[in-house]
């Protein structure tokens, strides 16, 4: 999962994942169209969704296609969502104490 989060801390790779999302599997040159970056930079970051496991490469002769892996996002998913129940009611003692203590001092 630390390869996921590291994967998915880069806007490019969150868009290039995004772009995947929406149109299915696409080769590294339809990926890079929209970015003005040089292909040896598009391919650092396919390597990068690649080793974290959210993307899988076909080799068709000499077209690489890639496809979006889910599970590794539904990982991620379920990790954050744990965490926010945690988080959500941390934020909302912290709030009463908060409102607690400002009611305490408008009455000193």
């Amino acid at each position: 999962m630390d390869r996921s989060f590291h994967a998915l801390g880069d806007g490019t790779r969150r868009e290039m994942i995004a772009m995947l999302a929406r149109n299915g599997a696409l080769s590294a040159n339809e990926l890079r169209s929209p970015f003005s970056v040089a292909q040896p930079t598009i391919s650092k970051h396919l390597k990068v969704l690649e080793k974290a496991g959210l993307v899988r490469r076909e080799i068709n002769g000499r077209v690489h296609l890639f496809h979006l892996e889910t599970a590794p996002l539904r990982e991620a998913e379920d990790w954050i969502s744990r965490h926010r129940t945690f988080w959500e009611g941390t934020l909302q003692s912290l709030e009463k104490f908060v409102n607690a203590a400002d009611g305490q001092e408008d009455k000193t």
